[in-house]
């Protein structure tokens, strides 16, 4: 990085400035990413995460589901009148 010539105190005090806020507008981002990150492990956002990545899973594949299990769910009803 090369270094900045001033020809002025006017001028570095602009820089100054301009330093100083950047340095304020990323504290503040900081800030607000780290009550993000703190909200988002909350046990309600994990449960909900979990669950809605396999929400899509489970609902397109109910038919595959219900034609696997639907056999032995016959079969078990058809074992029980006959006692067996």
């Amino acid at each position: 990085m090369e270094r900045k010539k001033y020809s002025s105190y006017a001028a570095i005090e602009k820089d100054l400035e301009i330093l100083k806020l950047e340095k304020e507008i990323n504290y503040h981002k900081l800030v607000l990413s780290f009550q993000k990150t703190k909200e988002s492990i909350t046990p309600q956002y994990i449960v909900n995460g979990f669950l809605s990545s396999y929400k899509d899973y489970f609902t397109n594949s109910y038919v595959s589901i219900l034609q696997s299990i639907l056999p032995y769910i016959f079969g078990w009803f058809i074992n029980k009148k006959r006692g067996s």
